[in-house]
C-alpha cells in the first residue's frame, strides 16, 4: 500500500481505545463468547451547498461511539454504546452476549441448525493505516471552501445560457479502532470528498429546461483535489455551458440498435449496479434480499457463468490508491486485498466477509465487512469493483473512429435495474451522435437498455490505461436498518455493439 503523508489524528488517539477494548473483550470472554470484536469510531461529515453563488446550507456533524459484536453458542450478538468508561464497555459486551443467547434460542426454536463460524484470518496486532491525501479538508477554513465554490459558481453564471448554478462539497474524516479476541488491533483514518457543480439552462420562450453536472468523481483525496492538478476544473467549468447550450437544441434520439462508446464517467455506474452488487455473495446466496434484491449470479455458477466477452476482466480491490472503499483492514480485522471477480469474461470470484467465506468453503475473507457507524453491525459491503483496461488498448478517440453509426455516452444520470441485477436501463449527462467515425452533435432523451450478460457480452473493444478513470459514489445503500458506504469503480472507455436505445420522452408518453 502507498505510504500516506499524515499521522493519525491525535485527538482520536487520546481516547482510551485499548482500555475500552480490553474491558469489553475480557467481559465477553468471561461470559463464554467464542469470538468477540470491539470497534470504536469517530466519523465527522461536513457539507456546503450554494445556489447561484450564495450559501444555501451547511452542516458539520460528528458521530462518536463504540460497538461490541460476539459469537456465542453459534449465534451473533451485538450492542453499542457511547459512554467511554471501562464499566460501560463491559456492560455493552454483556448486552451483546445476552443478545446472542436470545438469538440462539430463537434460531433453535425455529428448527434452524446453522451456526455462525468465521473464516480464519491471521492476527494483525498494533497496525495503523491512513489513506492517501495531502491536505485534510477539515484543516481548511470554511470560508475558503465557500469562496472557492462561489467563484466556480460565478464562472458558470457568467456564461451565456446558464440561468442557475448549484454547487456542493461533501467531506468526511473517518477514524476507526478495532480489536478482537484473536489478537488483532488496528487504528485507521480515511479522508474523502465529493465536489459537484451543476449548470441549469431555461428557455424563456418555451419554458424548457435542462441541466448538466461536472464529471469530476468523488475521491479518497484531500483538499488538493480541488486546488491541484488532479482534475482540470477550469477546463470543465469552461466547457460545461457550451455542452449544455448545445444539448438544449439537440434533436431527440431515434430509437433502435446502436454501437455505443461508453465513457468511464458513465460506465462506472453500470459496473456498480450490474457487477458490483451482483457479485456480493450474501446477495447471490439470498441472505440480502429486502434492500435492492438478490443476484442472478448465483453461487452454483462460479467458474461457469459467461458474464461478458473475453475482453472483460473485473477486480474487487480494497487497496486502490484514492479509492473510496480503500482501507487497510476491514471491520472484521481482515487485511485489504485485490482479487479477480471476472476473468476473461467468466465469473471467478465474489465479495466476501468472514462468515460468508466460511459458509461457502473459501479459506479466507477478502475483507468486505463494513459498518457505517458505531451503532450499526458490520455487513458485507462492496469493494472498489473495477473493469481493467487493455494494456495496449485504444484511446477514446480511436474507439469512436471505428464506429460507423453509434453514440458516445458521457456522464451518469438516472438508472433502473431489476431485483436480480439483470435487466437494466441507464441514461447519462450528454450523448453525441457518431457518424462514420466522427462526433456529429449531441442527442437528447437517450437511454440504453440491456440485460447484464448481453450488454457485457457485446463489449468488442476496451480502452487502454490512458482512458482509465476511477469513478464512484458516496451513497451506496444496503441492509436493514439501512447503511450507506462510499465506493469507487475504475474503468476505461469501452465499445459495445448493437445495444438497444430508447427515446425517454417517447417512452414516457406511452
Amino acid at each position: 500500500m502507498p505510504a500516506a503523508p499524515h499521522a493519525l489524528d491525535e485527538t482520536f488517539l487520546a481516547l482510551p481505545l485499548h482500555a475500552l477494548a480490553d474491558a469489553a473483550l475480557a467481559r465477553a470472554r468471561a461470559l463464554g463468547a467464542t469470538h468477540a470484536d470491539f470497534r470504536l469510531e469517530r466519523n465527522r461529515s461536513a457539507s456546503w451547498r450554494l445556489r447561484d453563488a450564495r450559501t444555501a446550507g451547511t452542516s458539520d456533524t460528528t458521530d462518536l461511539g463504540y460497538a461490541v459484536r460476539v459469537v456465542h453458542d453459534g449465534a451473533w450478538g451485538f450492542a453499542s454504546g457511547v459512554d467511554l468508561t471501562m464499566d460501560a464497555a463491559a456492560r455493552v459486551a454483556a448486552q451483546a452476549v445476552a443478545m446472542a443467547k436470545l438469538s440462539a434460542k430463537v434460531i433453535r426454536a425455529a428448527g434452524a441448525d446453522e451456526r455462525i463460524e468465521l473464516a480464519d484470518e491471521p492476527a494483525h496486532p498494533d497496525r495503523t493505516w491512513v489513506s492517501a491525501y495531502e491536505i485534510n479538508p477539515f484543516d481548511v477554513p470554511d470560508a475558503d471552501k465557500t469562496a472557492l465554490l462561489a467563484e466556480w459558481s460565478a464562472r458558470l453564471l457568467d456564461a451565456d445560457g446558464v440561468a442557475h448554478a448549484d454547487a456542493s462539497l461533501l467531506t468526511v474524516q473517518e477514524n476507526k479502532f478495532y480489536a478482537d479476541t484473536a489478537g488483532t488491533s488496528t487504528t485507521q483514518q480515511r479522508v474523502r470528498l465529493h465536489p459537484q457543480l451543476t449548470a441549469v439552462a431555461v428557455d424563456p420562450t418555451s419554458g424548457d429546461f435542462d441541466s448538466m453536472r461536472t464529471l469530476a468523481p468523488p475521491a479518497g483525496r484531500g483538499w488538493e483535489y480541488l486546488t491541484g492538478d488532479h482534475w482540470d476544473w477550469a477546463g470543465e467549468l469552461a466547457r460545461l455551458p457550451e455542452y449544455l447550450a448545445e444539448k438544449m437544441h439537440a434533436p431527440g434520439v431515434e430509437p433502435g440498435a446502436y454501437d455505443l462508446v461508453v465513457d468511464p464517467s458513465n460506465l462506472w455506474l453500470t459496473i456498480h449496479e450490474s457487477i458490483g452488487h451482483a457479485t456480493e455473495l450474501d446477495r447471490a446466496l439470498g441472505y440480502e434480499a429486502a434492500y435492492a434484491g438478490t443476484s442472478f449470479a448465483t453461487f452454483d455458477q462460479l467458474g461457469k457463468l459467461a458474464y461478458g466477452s473475453a475482453l472483460m476482466n473485473v477486480t474487487g480491490d480494497r487497496t486502490a490508491e484514492h479509492g473510496l472503499a480503500t482501507i487497510g483492514y476491514d471491520d472484521e480485522g481482515v487485511a485489504a486485498q485485490s482479487w479477480d471477480l471476472i476473468k476473461d469474461g467468466t465469473l471467478v470470484g465474489y465479495q466476501l466477509d468472514r462468515r460468508i467465506a466460511k459458509l461457502t468453503g473459501f479459506a479466507r475473507s477478502n475483507g468486505c465487512a463494513y459498518a457505517d457507524s458505531p451503532a450499526h453491525v458490520p455487513v458485507q459491503r462492496m469493494a472498489n469493483v473495477s473493469l481493467q483496461p487493455a494494456p495496449e488498448g485504444p484511446s477514446t478517440e480511436e474507439l469512436i473512429a471505428g464506429v460507423e453509426r453509434g453514440i458516445y455516452v458521457v456522464g451518469d444520470r438516472s438508472w433502473s435495474i431489476d431485483m436480480q441485477r439483470y435487466n437494466f436501463q441507464f441514461t447519462g449527462q450528454r450523448f453525441f451522435r457518431i457518424e462514420n467515425g466522427r462526433l456529429a452533435g449531441q442527442l437528447r432523451d437517450v437511454a440504453y437498455q440491456a440485460s447484464t450478460t448481453d450488454f457485457w457480452g457485446s463489449m468488442s473493444a476496451v480502452g487502454g490505461p490512458d482512458t482509465y478513470v476511477l469513478g464512484g459514489a458516496f451513497n451506496c445503500g444496503k441492509a436493514q436498518p439501512g447503511q450507506v458506504a462510499a465506493v469507487s469503480h475504475g474503468c476505461p472507455s469501452a465499445l459495445f455493439e448493437g445495444v438497444n436505445i430508447l427515446n425517454t420522452t417517447q417512452e414516457a408518453g406511452r
